[in-house]
């Protein structure tokens, strides 16, 4: 076992946990963090996609021991203040994406790292950031609905915040 300081959605999480847990298990386990999912285990599937240092990970194999001392670590429930949505958020709910639901936390994750870089994407843009998330549901096209009206969204708005339930 080992202690780790952990910076997650900006607050600090002391850990005491074996180095090759697997980040996914830290945050859901040990922080209580519940909204990154467990979904293959291998990388694959894109639920358990989190933010490492801004950065889109998979964190169900990334060992708790590989971070560097200072990384952030943003989860889902970290991307807005409690108060506003976040643009994607918005649009997600705006263009009805869930169906099952399980994906979205790793959808979301993955949409916002998009929209960091390319604020403005095409559908190919799209396609190819997304392209690690499955939907075993087959919401892509709400999904790529649901980026395009984030990045408008993103646009009237300087932070990317909208007021919860509306624009």
């Amino acid at each position: 076992m080992a202690v780790y300081n952990l910076n997650v959605n900006g607050k600090k999480v002391t850990v005491d946990v074996e180095p090759d847990m697997p980040l996914l298990w830290v945050i859901r386990d040990f922080a209580g963090l519940k909204g990154t999912k467990f979904g293959c285990g291998m990388a694959l599937c894109g639920a358990c996609t989190i933010h490492l240092n801004g950065q889109p990970v998979r964190s169900c194999q990334t060992p708790v021991s590989s971070l560097a001392k200072n990384a952030k670590i943003t989860t889902i429930e970290g991307i807005s203040d409690g108060v506003q949505l976040h643009a994607v958020q918005q649009a997600w709910i705006e263009e009805q994406v869930p169906q099952c639901g399980y994906c979205q936390s790793g959808q979301i994750m993955s949409a916002l790292a998009l929209l960091k870089t390319t604020p403005d994407p095409s559908d190919a843009d799209i396609d190819n950031a997304m392209s690690g998330n499955l939907c075993r549901c087959g919401t892509y096209d709400r999904i790529r609905k649901a980026i395009h009206r984030a990045a408008d969204l993103s646009k009237t708005s300087s932070n990317g915040m909208q007021k919860a339930g509306g624009k």
